[in-house]
């Protein structure tokens, strides 16, 4: 079944979108994961103060993203492994505001992705009492991960979306999208462009 995305998820020091701290990535490739990687991230200043509930969540102190790379760095890393993928997330809103936050808070232009949410398809294709990632990854079969943990979570994240793949007889992403009436979402100059097709030239203003 050649169902082809990366799956991505951040952690936060902070409320703020534009503190990541960590990012887990996983490419799938016909429905296999086939490559993953984990970064740790400096968070930029102003947003790079960890509060005791962030770090209570996902165990990720300051001392250990001290001398980690900024984000950058690591955005033209994630651009490499994603290529032209559609991004999967498990309420991608967060994930990509991250991206987007992020991006600017480092004077960077918000990159270029489609993206895809898993907890919306999840509610088109599961019946259940609460839709966060471990419930779903779960119900899909992908049990006994590390949640908050973001190379883990992102391992379930695809976990799920092949797995709802499968039950909607879906041969790629967007095809799923279709069956589950979920759209896909873009970021970035192409979110723009996307926009000013749908209304005209006045979105632009």
């Amino acid at each position: 079944m050649p169902v082809d995305f990366t799956a991505i998820d951040f952690e936060t020091a902070n409320s703020s979108s534009a503190s990541a701290c960590s990012v887990g990535i996983v490419k799938v490739r016909d429905g296999r994961v086939v490559d993953r990687e984990h970064w740790y991230i400096r968070p930029p200043f102003p947003h790079n103060d960890f509060s005791e509930w962030n770090i209570r969540i996902h165990g990720i102190t300051p001392g250990m993203v001290a001398d980690a790379p900024g984000w950058a760095a690591h955005l033209p890393a994630l651009r490499e492994f994603a290529g032209d993928d559609v991004l999967v997330a498990h309420n991608a809103g967060f994930d990509m505001g991250v991206i987007a936050k992020t991006s600017v808070a480092v004077g960077l232009e918000v990159p270029d992705f489609r993206y895809l949410c898993s907890l919306q398809v999840a509610r088109k294709t599961y019946h259940l009492d609460s839709y966060r990632l471990p419930v779903v990854a779960m119900a899909a079969g992908f049990e006994d991960f590390s949640h908050h943990d973001a190379l883990a979570d992102a391992e379930a994240c695809a976990a799920i979306v092949v797995h709802a793949a499968k039950r909607h007889e879906a041969d790629d992403l967007e095809r799923l999208a279709h069956i589950t009436r979920v759209k896909l979402g873009s970021i970035g100059p192409i979110a723009t462009r996307e926009d000013a097709a749908v209304h005209g030239p006045m979105a632009l203003q």
